[in-house]
């Protein structure tokens, strides 16, 4: 990461300046003029009214105001701008499984994409204009978005690199996101997506309600799981230039486009806690049982976007990261399982120990919705019924990841026709065998 400097501390109230000076003194936010004649702008993430603990915004000092967004031209609806972007109208409650999005040789990519055109929707809930809901996509990109930027105003975009690294510019500040990272953009912040090799790939979820929180401990207590000290925000780093930049906005699940003379990266110094920011999986402490059973997939929660319910989450983003297996007289791989909550997974690198045989590989996902009963396939469960329960790593290289949410989820029609549906997934299960019957004694039957 040369030449990326970060501060640290989840949703920290954080101030940076590109130019020493360029930040306002004394108390002030809005002078009545600000140093070297920038323009303030407040981004607010939360109502004005939000109690402090959850209330989010960030001054800007720009070269340029935002307003001057469209003067060359109106937004104009675009569709073809994210042509993948589909509605999800199909419902089923199949089981699914999709290996990796080709990046290559396959439309888009005989031709140069971006991260916007890349994307491709698998699934979702609700309507943004209510602020309830999520998307789910998966994207490939091999092109920078240089001359382009966008900003999303139905919700917070949290990006799972799983091939190639990127390089994400931000109005405050340079992020560089490898694998084994995540990065979350906020509703309505502006960042262009530039693929750092040849090619990206990897998955999105997009949420329409409440901003992410780091979950509760509880009796875990106050260290482990994901530390607010691990999450980095970037500095800031302005262009000034006079080049022609086409603006994309996604609201209400449509994308509009319009253009600008000025650079919209133009943001010389900030203030605040509306802020994007990435978070490495590697510093994610585990916790879990240390003498029997399997515990619930919840301990290994990274961020959570709570719904109404109390307890209950809009969005979990968790994490299956390499850890030690320690459990005695236990099934130590995920229990066979019927849910309350829909569960999409996907593999960043390495196996799944839920998943042994052939299928699941990186890049791949799978999404099991409620109470569709899912759980190891036959390999894992035979070799997992067999082991020696002696302590043990699981997966020096492995990372899983699963967005759990309480929502019941749709189908694009391109999810369900695509080429890269696994048809054959549910055969993963067709080899379980009757032990009751060789074992147990026999019986006088049903009432006996």
């Amino acid at each position: 990461m040369v030449g990326y400097s970060y501060l640290k501390g989840f949703k920290s109230h954080l101030e940076s300046e590109a130019l020493q000076g360029a930040l306002p003194k004394n108390g002030r936010n809005n002078p009545q003029k600000c140093s070297f004649g920038l323009y303030a702008e407040q981004i607010s993430g939360s109502a004005f009214t939000e109690p402090r603990a959850s209330n989010l915004k960030t001054w800007l000092y720009k070269i340029k105001p935002s307003v001057v967004i469209g003067g060359l031209g109106e937004f104009v609806e675009n569709a073809k701008r994210a042509p993948y972007v589909q509605q999800a109208e199909i419902v089923t409650p199949e089981r699914l499984r999709w290996n990796p999005l080709a990046v290559e040789g396959q439309p888009p990519h005989e031709q140069q994409t971006d991260f916007v055109a890349g994307l491709r929707t698998v699934a979702a809930h609700g309507d943004p204009s209510n602020r309830d809901g999520l998307q789910i996509y998966v994207y490939t990109c091999n092109k920078p978005m240089n001359t382009s930027c966008m900003y999303n105003s139905d919700g917070d975009m949290l990006i799972v690199p799983q091939l190639g690294s990127l390089d994400i510019r931000t109005e405050v500040g340079l992020l560089h996101v490898e694998t084994g990272y995540i990065v979350v953009i906020p509703r309505n912040i502006k960042f262009a997506v530039s693929p750092v090799s040849e090619h990206a790939r990897g998955y999105v979820c997009e949420i329409y309600g409440r901003h992410f929180e780091l979950p509760e401990r509880g009796v875990i207590g106050a260290n482990g799981l994901a530390s607010e000290v691990d999450f980095l925000y970037p500095t800031a780093a302005f262009r000034d230039e006079d080049v022609k930049t086409e603006v994309i906005c996604k609201f209400q699940n449509r994308f509009f486009t319009s253009w600008v003379e000025s650079d919209p990266f133009d943001v010389v110094a900030w203030r605040g806690n509306y802020l994007p920011f990435m978070y490495d999986l590697e510093n994610f402490c585990p916790v879990n049982s240390v003498l029997f059973d399997h515990m619930d997939p919840s301990i290994f929660t990274v961020l959570t976007s709570p719904s109404a319910t109390p307890g209950v989450a809009l969005l979990d983003f968790v994490v299956f990261p390499p850890r030690w297996m320690v459990q005695e007289d236990t099934f130590r791989p995920p229990y066979f399982h019927r849910n309350c909550m829909t569960e999409y997974m996907g593999l960043i690198r390495g196996t799944y120990d839920a998943k042994s045989g052939k299928g699941f590989v990186p890049g791949g996902s799978s999404l099991h919705s409620m109470g569709s009963p899912h759980g190891p396939d036959v390999e894992s469960f035979e070799t997992a019924t067999s082991a020696d329960l002696k302590p043990a790593k699981l997966g020096s290289e492995d990372v899983a990841f699963m967005f759990e949410t309480s929502k019941m989820l749709n189908l694009t029609k391109w999810a369900i026709e695509c080429p890269e549906r696994d048809r054959e997934y549910v055969a993963c299960w067709s080899g379980f065998e009757n032990h009751f019957r060789k074992r147990a004694k026999p019986s006088g039957g049903d009432g006996d």
